[in-house]
């Protein structure tokens, strides 16, 4: 119960419990959208095309007359199991390769370095672009991009916890006591490096949301007719001047999705004090 402390202190300011509110809004879109979206997401009505927002259509409609909060709820769940899938499979990827370098140090911390400084030079988006025109679209090409993408700030992020920790006098102990390096790895040293490295994994979260909207954007994403807000927006841009609500809506649920998680990891933040342990290291 101690572990869930900072949370419960950052739901009680009030952005924190503001944007908490909208997440748990979001997810539970994603988790339930069969149950809470009032029309199936495919079923097209070409001569309800455009329709303005409506009793019947909340949000109105788009091109092929389909409802569009249906498909905003429905493109919730896409966003999301892209977002947290990529960033999970970075996070986990980070720590690993992280805590090895900073560990071991050397030539493998000298090769993951010279690897992960090359990846951050780059911007997310180029990276990005690059591994889907090797791989091709869809959805799995997407996770994987984000997560390739995404997977520098975790290493080098880790690998400083790690280096700052290794020499502390507990882990000299567990060394003299006999336990092998993995052991002292992942069993002493991460638990103790992982706060700050998860907190950055869901502000991330945020930013990978973002980067999938854009490449939706850019048809590269989600195909139809599978909804993503990004692909939502990209179709809403030739009818913006007929039907402005084909791009607003799903614009302001990646907004109203992003602005809550790093209101809410902002919040996370102050209750862990992760920024005066940062400081330390």
């Amino acid at each position: 119960m101690a572990a869930l402390d900072p949370i419960k202190t950052a739901v009680r300011s009030p952005r924190g419990g503001l944007s908490a509110a909208v997440l748990v809004l979001v997810v539970a879109c994603a988790l339930f959208a069969p149950w809470i979206a009032p029309y199936a997401y495919d079923i097209q009505n070409l001569p309800g095309s455009n329709a303005e927002p409506s009793r019947t259509h909340w949000m109105g409609t788009d091109e092929f007359g389909r409802d569009l909060m249906s498909r905003i709820i429905y493109g919730a769940r896409t966003s999301l199991s892209v977002a947290i899938t990529a960033i999970s499979i970075s996070v986990v990827s980070g720590l690993t390769l992280g805590a090895m370098a900073g560990y071991f140090g050397g030539w493998f911390d000298r090769a993951v370095t010279a690897v992960v400084d090359l990846t951050w030079s780059f911007p997310e988006i180029l990276i990005a672009l690059i591994l889907i025109a090797i791989i091709g679209p869809g959805v799995e090409s997407v996770m994987v991009a984000i997560s390739i993408a995404y997977l520098a700030q975790f290493t080098r992020l880790t690998r400083a916890q790690i280096m700052a920790l290794k020499n502390e006098t507990y882990v000299e102990a567990t060394a003299n006591l006999g336990a092998g390096h993995f052991h002292i790895i992942f069993r002493h040293l991460l638990p103790n490096a992982l706060t700050p490295v998860i907190v950055a994994g869901m502000l991330a979260t945020g930013d990978a949301i973002i980067l999938e909207a854009t490449l939706g954007f850019f048809g590269l994403g989600a195909q139809p007719p599978t909804p993503s807000w990004g692909a939502m927006m990209s179709s809403g841009t030739a009818q913006i001047f007929i039907a402005p609500w084909i791009i607003i809506f799903p614009g302001l649920a990646i907004a109203a999705t992003v602005i809550s998680i790093n209101l809410f990891g902002d919040a996370l933040i102050e209750a862990l004090d992760i920024r005066n342990r940062l400081r330390s290291v």
